[in-house]
């Protein structure tokens, strides 16, 4: 094996050996003679990928370091929702830098999610403690996407008497962030939403009113006082959001306590990189009678079968899957990972540490104003936080202040109307006050030696605004201040999920592959995470010489023309496709189409983001094969051929199949006046053999997730990447601060989440042309291999025209249910036993199981799945032939705690070692899960979303 070559790494089967003994299970000769059979001859590439040749880790690392060495690191006091903050070192190494965090999976399957969820708990306690609300969600995308969701719900729930007037009209304060701003216009537009901007001082709600937007502190800095604003917005039954920064309610009086129904805003400043714009979680608050619609996903507490307290995602558990077109919001994946890390950062600082750091930047950012004053400056904002308005004297001109602060290696606000803006943050030190001082006293022709190092902490807000209730007094805030302690809690959380570092994660439709060190180990370079996204572009001439070079990959690969990389999700993704095409037909005067076709076998998402674009879904029948019926496809194209915009189609299916019809499909599409969306999740069966513009796609999102090799991160970060053909690349996503318009702008920074592309970027030039076709085969290799094993004991569902599967297989269970009364859910929760993650659990068909490999596995590891899915087979038919009782057996009361297993009692029939030790190699480092099966509905009769006040819960 030639170790040099990073594909070898990366893919789990690289000997000869390895691949005959599969090929011959699966009954083939040769690999190639596997893709002849399972991928169409008519859409196959006829020549090899145009990329650069592959890196060795070695290399990439020499290059991504000479990327990031054109990256200009200077102190940015820019703000608009972007800070430099200290992410404590205990947090960087045991979490951002830990596979064990990094490449776990949404945690669905609550008894080996039990770290992470209590991680996340947490998060969701801090929110509501600092926002004074009683119910969050374990994050969401952005601020800015935060924003539109909080419209969107409001919209929603309107009551009866505001849809019948009529009421349409979203009020946004003209002080919101301009990116906020932006992306709340892109989202209500297609949903026949009214924007109006205006001064929140002076507007008057009438009945067209539903709901109203504002900013706390303030886009420019000013601490406004909303209270009357929100009392008016009751009145008229508006419903008010505030987005706040959340670092300024350790001080500030927190919106829920006046009134406010949602608080959003983004947790960056909690120890998370700037990233040139992201990843960073952002929070969103609201009532409890909101807790049936708020967005985004709900970690709870709930009991398990002993009754222990265990947590588990809550009322909104894929909810955009199962009600598809009726589902209140399109999220699929938010920012785990981040909110994790977050959530971590206010555990060990505490309130109290919390209070220094926030009274900090306060007392500094007074200081500055008043030391400005005395230079001849003047502070146009009477109540602030962290950031200052300055008006300069008559002498002194904004182009000379500029010029001088970038020789100085500083980054400042610029307003249109001439004022000069400075937010100060965490990392801000006496010395750079010192230079702040010296560099304006400079341009106004003085000089200043005043003393910075004893600085007073004053209070710079009226009194009125001052924070006087308590917050975070739980225990778990007082108990991991030092680095020992926080590092033991992270490890014993740590401890109680499985990730990628475990065992293979079985999921079909998710792709969790490996996410190679040597593609993450960038992300810990300063020189990308210290960015501001609206730092001048020559300061980040290696993030985009990095843009370019990886658009320009996707762009191959994908057989399209452009691309944008502002989505910040999958879902997001999709959502910013489909707004393309809608702009695009309305620049054609086809603006009243507004049919999407779907197939039954599309990604739940898929409506979702259909209906969250103003369009309106028609579904389209599936064969008994899997395959989308070509008959009633295209029946229903010609039936609304008048206003057909475009046909959502996941390719490969989501039922893991490539059906033969897809050009044909595309066709009929097009002949009908309409798009062709092709749902990119499914890319990892698809690169260097197909691709959609080959196919004949119009638009297609991608999941760097999924095929790219970006980790999971307990459910995000995540990029979700649209590549477009030739006429629909003026209509890309733009942004209003970085490119001057506010076209399509789908997130708050410019590129989106930028800080995770070293990750793709390295893992397309490490593999090059050869390892990404070789690993697309692969992946449909051990997915035809795990078919050809599995299908005696459990039967597949769906196989394509010549009997094979793609890069993914549903095995069928319902059968296995009739016969013994032992579910898709009972083998799921047995496989924890075993030390493995669930397959993907009845979607897209109702009683099944979806498996996806990918081409990261050995055929070790996979031979290890097989044994313990036989395993499992021949526990079941000890149920179904009465050896074992129905309802107390090893899967019906799967899993089996370390708990219950070492107790002094043990009450059924079968033995404990059947129960923790079915087969030998478990004896070796056995995976304990701490939690019997949770019982869901209890946690979903009794929500509670957070800690309790008097103890951990």
């Amino acid at each position: 094996m030639d170790t040099n070559k990073f594909s070898n790494r990366h893919i789990g089967v690289t000997t000869d050996d390895d691949k005959a003994a599969m090929l011959k299970a699966i009954g083939v000769n040769s690999l190639d003679e596997l893709i002849e059979q399972t991928i169409p001859s008519d859409i196959r590439l006829t020549k090899p990928l145009n990329l650069p040749p592959a890196m060795t880790e070695r290399k990439f690392a020499e290059h991504i370091a000479e990327l990031a060495g054109k990256n200009k690191i200077f102190t940015s006091y820019i703000g608009m929702g972007w800070y430099d903050t200290v992410c404590p070192a205990p947090i960087v190494r045991n979490v951002f830098e830990n596979p064990a965090w990094y490449t776990s999976y949404t945690p669905y399957q609550a008894e080996i999610s039990q770290g992470r969820l209590e991680a996340l708990l947490n998060f969701q306690t801090v929110i509501c403690e600092l926002t004074g609300l009683p119910l969050t969600n374990c994050s969401l995308l952005d601020e800015a996407t935060a924003a539109a969701e909080a419209a969107t719900m409001f919209h929603g729930t309107r009551s009866r008497a505001q849809a019948k007037a009529g009421a349409n009209t979203l009020f946004v304060d003209e002080h919101v962030f301009e990116s906020t701003k932006a992306v709340i216009h892109t989202r209500m537009e297609p949903q026949g939403i009214e924007v109006v901007t205006g001064d929140f001082k002076t507007f008057e709600f009438t009945d067209k009113v539903f709901a109203a937007i504002v900013q706390y502190p303030n886009g420019d800095g000013e601490i406004e006082d909303y209270r009357a604003f929100v009392e008016a917005a009751h009145a008229k039954d508006v419903r008010v959001a505030v987005a706040a920064d959340l670092m300024s309610l350790v001080l500030l009086t927190p919106p829920g306590e006046w009134g406010a129904d949602v608080v959003f805003g983004s947790s960056q400043r909690f120890g998370i990189p700037m990233f040139y714009g992201g990843p960073s979680a952002g929070y969103f608050a609201t009532k409890d009678e909101y807790k049936r619609t708020i967005p985004g996903r709900i970690i709870g507490i709930s009991v398990d079968a002993y009754n222990h307290p265990a947590y588990r995602l809550a009322l909104q558990t894929r909810e955009q899957h199962i009600k598809r077109e009726k589902a209140t919001s399109n999220i699929c994946t938010a920012q785990a990972l981040l909110a994790t890390m977050a959530g971590f950062y206010a555990v060990y600082h505490g309130p109290d540490g919390l209070r220094d750091i926030a009274s900090r930047i306060h007392a500094y950012a007074g200081f500055l104003a008043e030391e400005l004053e005395k230079l001849g400056y003047k502070q146009v904002n009477k109540n602030f936080f962290d950031t200052l308005k300055i008006a300069l004297p008559e002498r002194v001109e904004v182009k000379t202040l500029r010029e001088i602060a970038l020789e100085c290696n500083i980054n400042l606000r610029y307003f249109e109307d001439g004022h000069v803006g400075v937010s100060l943050d965490e990392t801000t030190q006496p010395k750079s006050l010192a230079v702040l001082l010296q560099m304006f006293a400079g341009v106004a022709g003085k000089t200043y030696a005043a003393n910075v190092d004893d600085i007073n902490r004053g209070r710079y807000f009226d009194e009125k605004f001052v924070r006087t209730s308590k917050f975070m007094e739980q225990e778990l805030f007082a108990k991991y201040h030092t680095e020992t302690e926080l590092m033991r809690y992270i490890k014993r959380l740590e401890r109680r999920d499985i990730s990628l570092a475990h065992s293979m994660i079985p999921l079909g439709s998710c792709t969790m592959k490996l996410n190679a060190a040597s593609e993450m180990l960038p992300l810990s370079r300063p020189e990308f995470q210290n960015i501001h996204p609206y730092a001048p572009v020559d300061q980040a001439a290696g993030y985009i010489e990095m843009i370019e070079n990886l658009s320009a990959a996707l762009i191959e690969i994908t057989g399209l023309k452009g691309v944008t990389l502002q989505p910040n999700s999958g879902a997001a993704g999709e959502y910013t496709g489909l707004r393309i095409i809608r702009s695009y037909l309305e620049s054609i005067g086809q603006g009243h189409r507004n049919v999407v076709l779907l197939p039954a076998s599309a990604h739940g998402t898929n409506p979702a983001s259909a209906i969250q674009c103003g369009f309106t879904t028609v579904t389209v029948r599936c064969d008994e094969k899997g395959n989308v019926d070509l008959a009633d496809f295209r029946a229903k194209a010609e039936e609304n051929r008048d206003n057909l915009a475009a046909s959502m189609i996941t390719y490969p299916s989501t039922h893991g199949i490539f059906e033969t019809d897809i050009k044909e499909m595309c066709d009929i599409v097009h002949a009908c006046g309409g798009q062709l969306y092709m749902d990119g999740a499914n890319m990892n069966a698809q690169v260097g053999l197909t691709n959609p513009g080959t196919i004949g796609a119009d638009v297609c999102h991608l999941n760097l997730h999924k095929t790219f090799a970006s980790p999971h991160g307990g459910g995000g970060p995540g990029v979700g990447p649209v590549c477009v053909a030739e006429h629909l690349l003026p209509f890309l996503p733009s942004h209003p601060v970085a490119f001057g318009n506010s076209l399509n702008t789908v997130a708050a920074a410019p590129y989106g989440s930028a800080g995770i592309l070293p990750i793709t970027y390295g893992y397309i030039r490490m593999m090059g042309a050869d390892g990404l076709t070789e690993a697309t085969k692969v992946a449909i290799l051990n997915a035809n291999y795990l078919a050809a094993k599995l299908e005696k004991d459990y039967g597949i569902v769906y196989n394509g025209a010549r009997g094979r599967v793609g890069h993914e297989l549903i095995l069928e269970c319902r059968t296995i249910k009739e016969q013994s009364g032992i579910d898709e859910s009972d083998i799921a929760k047995r496989l924890m036993d075993f030390g493995y993650h669930a397959p993907t659990l009845s979607f897209p068909v109702h009683g099944t199981l979806m498996i996806e490999p990918t081409e990261s596995e050995s055929k070790h590891e996979l031979d290890r799945f097989v044994e313990v899915m036989q395993c499992i087979r021949q526990e079941i038919d000890e149920v179904e032939k009465g050896t074992a009782d129905k309802e107390d057996n090893v899967l019906k009361n799967a899993p089996h705690p370390e708990y219950e297993v070492t107790a002094d009692e043990w009450s059924h029939p079968y033995p404990r070692t059947k129960a923790a030790f079915p087969l030998e190699w478990l004896h070796d480092g056995k995976f304990w899960v701490n939690v019997a099966r949770v019982n869901n509905a209890y946690g979903d009769r009794n929500l509670v979303p957070t800690l309790c006040g008097c103890c951990q819960c």
